[in-house]
């Protein structure tokens, strides 16, 4: 029973990962605070849902949910975002309205009821680990999540594309003198943050449903996430999708009356002795 309460614990921690990483870049890097990224979470999941049911292949409705909320990313940016650059609380209002309308626009293409999104056939049933049978698509979101932070790792710390994100946040009219497009380098590095939150839609409808109000739940998940790991830190949102997925497991299990508390309790407690988070650092 411990060893199934730890899987479960990790699998949604890598889910969270998936979510936050993309809420990290954003967030993090690029100092944008962006509250729609929930309802970009759940808009890639309904689509993720659609696609996947019209077409019979989760793959394809996968890519297809990363590439339709990297547009609605794209316009996001593009559209309202490039018009508050700088000011984060009109930033806050400004995409927390924008997470109001999504909602509103998926209560009215889908409805209110819950959905799933099947699961493909090579991804069902158990495997065997040692004594203990697990299912097939919670290891695969697992996989999932640790590929996702390999592959960002090495974006930001071995390519010309991450050294120029990096710099960009440090010293943008350095980076302009140089003759570089930083704008269009931080358009892609949002673009790619909210595809990520398709793909946690995408895996999120399988792993645990699509109903309006998900995209909460999953958005002050991803906050603590970013806040316990440090803001900008991908090894720290690692971590901190790790305690809050195992602390949200066991909370539920042993104290499901005091689950939240569980969760934000030691957040409250770590914030007082390190108020940037684990690997945060002033901006």
């Amino acid at each position: 029973m411990l060893a199934f309460q730890i899987m479960n614990g990790l699998t949604f921690a890598a889910l969270l990962f998936v979510v936050a990483s993309g809420f990290t870049l954003i967030f993090g890097l690029l100092r944008i605070v962006n509250l729609a990224h929930g309802a970009l979470y759940l808009f890639g999941g309904y689509i993720g849902f659609t696609i996947s049911k019209l077409t019979g292949s989760f793959l394809i409705g996968g890519i297809g949910a990363m590439l339709c909320v990297a547009i609605m990313g794209l316009l996001l940016d593009q559209g309202l975002l490039r018009f508050v650059r700088g000011f984060e609380l009109r930033q806050v209002m400004l995409t927390l309205g924008v997470a109001f309308v999504l909602n509103d626009l998926a209560l009215v293409m889908w409805g209110g009821d819950t959905f799933t999104v099947a699961t493909p056939e090579w991804l069902q049933g158990a495997v065997v680990i040692g004594s203990l049978f697990y299912p097939k698509f919670r290891i695969f979101v697992l996989v999932v999540g640790i590929l996702v932070f390999i592959s960002l790792w090495l974006l930001i710390n071995k390519t010309r594309l991450g050294a120029l994100i990096r710099a960009g946040v440090d010293d943008l009219e350095m980076v302009e003198a140089c003759g570089i497009d930083i704008r269009r380098v931080f358009l892609v590095t949002f673009m790619l943050g909210s595809a990520l939150a398709g793909l946690g839609g995408m895996l999120g409808g399988t792993f645990l449903a699509l109903y309006p109000s998900a995209d909460a739940e999953i958005l002050v998940f991803s906050l603590a996430v970013v806040i316990i790991g440090g803001r900008g830190s991908l090894v720290g949102a690692a971590i901190g999708s790790l305690l809050i997925g195992l602390l949200n497991t066991f909370g539920q299990v042993w104290f499901p009356q005091l689950a939240y508390f569980v969760i934000f309790g030691p957040m409250a407690v770590l914030l007082a002795f390190r108020p940037l988070g684990l690997f945060g650092k002033a901006a």
